[in-house]
């Protein structure tokens, strides 16, 4: 199931063929955490200047850039941060998106990616909202592990609760994301695979990605998804599953003797740009086409200024239509035949610059992941 899916009468299609089908919000830039390869506590103190309310799109905004890319073809929807339960009223937000459709009179597939240190108490009314299921980072289930990663002292004990109560009231399956980064937490990566083995939760194991410019990432630090896949496959016996679905990120597994399946996301060993179909919208209303881009269109000045909805319509259907981007790959290609544990970019310095990349990428806290 190689590349973008059959393309419908509402279908925008990039240049390279890939079409618009997910929209991915961050509806806030704040964060709880200071997760060491994205928000480095040495970066993002106690005096860092987040962006004023005024400056952050309203639900109603939100909402409506929503509408116009649904008619265009998006027919999903993940709402990210920063940590979007910090946003004051998302169930409101979670509501008025809910009442969407696509032009097929479908609803959109309504998702949230979380840190969970809030999910517990907000989940319930998270799901009477009508959001479909959640997605929990979580980077290992060894306590002193994790509040190393997280670097607040926050307990891993709080997010194992805070899943089991957005499972417990059908937020599900719940995805639970663990960023894995050599020499920090690679070592627990089979103790993640055997604590929510037969749970019904799908552990994904995710590459450490260059995105932004402030994490310090290093080749060397990234442990390639394949190395993963090998570590638990010699204890727990996995075999490949098919995609569900062009465009897929995750890799998908299923352990042999049933116990359910794990992912991998391989942004740096195994790019997948080609089935790309995600465009982004930042806290502060701008449309970016790439995790890893650089610069944005600005829709929170046409939202404000009277554009009607064509004309928001027309911008984004140009957008999306000029775009090009492929940086992972572009990174991919320049660091092919690369052993991560010997070779990289010289500590510190980030990533090596792909081909033709204009310059400094945007952080995550302020696109989403």
């Amino acid at each position: 199931m190689d590349g973008p899916a059959q393309h419908g009468p509402h279908t925008l299609d990039d240049t390279l063929g890939r079409p618009l089908r997910d929209l991915r919000i961050s509806v806030t830039d704040r964060c709880n955490f200071r997760c060491v390869y994205c928000m480095p506590k040495e970066i993002f103190g106690r005096d860092f200047v987040f962006l004023p309310k005024d400056q952050l799109l309203s639900f109603e905004e939100i909402t409506r850039v929503a509408r116009i890319a649904a008619a265009q073809g998006a027919e999903k929807i993940r709402l990210t941060g920063g940590e979007p339960l910090l946003r004051r009223g998302i169930e409101n937000l979670v509501a008025g998106l809910a009442e969407l459709r696509t032009p097929d009179g479908l609803p959109l597939d309504l998702a949230m990616t979380t840190n969970g240190s809030v999910l517990a108490r907000k989940a319930g009314a998270l799901k009477a909202a009508g959001l479909s299921r959640v997605t929990v980072s979580l980077d290992s289930v060894d306590d002193a592990t994790f509040r190393r990663m997280n670097d607040v002292d926050y307990p891993v004990a709080t997010v194992l609760e805070a899943i089991e109560a957005a499972a417990a009231v059908g937020l599900g399956p719940v995805k639970v994301n663990m960023v894995v980064k050599r020499g920090m937490n690679d070592g627990g990566i089979l103790a993640m695979a055997r604590h929510f083995r037969n749970t019904g939760h799908i552990v994904r194991f995710i590459e450490y990605m260059d995105v932004g410019s402030t994490n310090g990432w290093n080749l060397e630090q990234v442990v390639p998804s394949a190395d993963v896949v090998r570590r638990i496959d010699a204890v727990l016996p996995l075999e490949p599953l098919a995609p569900r679905y062009a465009g897929e990120t995750a890799t998908r597994f299923r352990y042999r003797d049933g116990g359910g399946e794990i992912g991998m996301i391989s942004s740096v060993t195994q790019a997948f740009c080609h089935g790309c179909t995600r465009a982004r919208l930042s806290t502060d209303g701008k449309l970016f086409t790439c995790l890893f881009g650089t610069a944005g269109t600005d829709l929170r000045a046409l939202l404000r200024g009277g554009a009607d909805d064509d004309e928001l319509a027309g911008v984004l259907a140009g957008v999306w239509r000029r775009r090009s981007d492929r940086y992972s790959e572009l990174r991919s290609a320049e660091t092919a035949g690369v052993d991560p544990r010997s070779g990289s970019a010289p500590a510190g310095t980030g990533a090596p610059p792909a081909a033709g990349w204009p310059g400094r990428k945007v952080e995550m806290h302020y696109i989403g992941g």
